[in-house]
């Protein structure tokens, strides 16, 4: 059973509601809209900039008292079109670098990830490198497509591990 979630962003200003901070905005979604998860479990925001998650994920998990096996981190995919997530155990990091800081400070791949798509389906903007889209601010339209992915998304976890 999953003890800690943590969302993934990047803490500074200029990144607020910015495709890659979609896991930040998860847990914020998860306080608003779910208020009693914090009776069974633990919910934070990552507090370091997304390339260097590994030390501070390490330290929550340290601070809680949480196995690696009852870690969910929650971040952006630009492997996935906005509309669909994954939840996935003991997956490799598929180039995501917060995802690669975490896997290097806890040597093993065994947590479990909700991976929440942000790929624009456009056709145009599906051949842009992930770098040119994730720090952009999230558009109206794609913030309501996100949030209905963060109803499903809260639905799954409570019927998941």
């Amino acid at each position: 059973m999953i003890k800690l979630i943590i969302g993934l962003g990047n803490p500074d200003k200029k990144y607020e509601n910015t495709y890659h901070n979609v896991g930040i905005l998860f847990i914020d979604y998860l306080r608003e809209k779910h208020p009693e998860i914090h009776e069974i479990l633990h919910i934070i925001k990552s507090e370091h900039f997304m390339n260097n998650s590994g030390s501070f994920v390490i330290k929550s998990m340290k601070r809680y008292n949480v196995n690696p096996e009852k870690l969910l981190i929650v971040h952006d995919d630009s492997d996935l079109v906005i509309g669909k997530f994954k939840l996935d155990f003991g997956r490799g990091a598929a180039g995501h670098h917060g995802i690669e800081s975490i896997q290097q400070h806890l040597k093993t791949n065994d947590f479990w990830r909700l991976r929440i798509g942000i790929r624009p389906t456009d056709d145009k903007i599906e051949r842009i490198k992930a770098g040119d889209f994730v720090l952009k601010k999230i558009s109206a339209k794609n913030k309501a497509i996100i949030e209905r992915v963060f109803a499903e998304a809260a639905i799954k976890l409570e019927s998941s591990p």
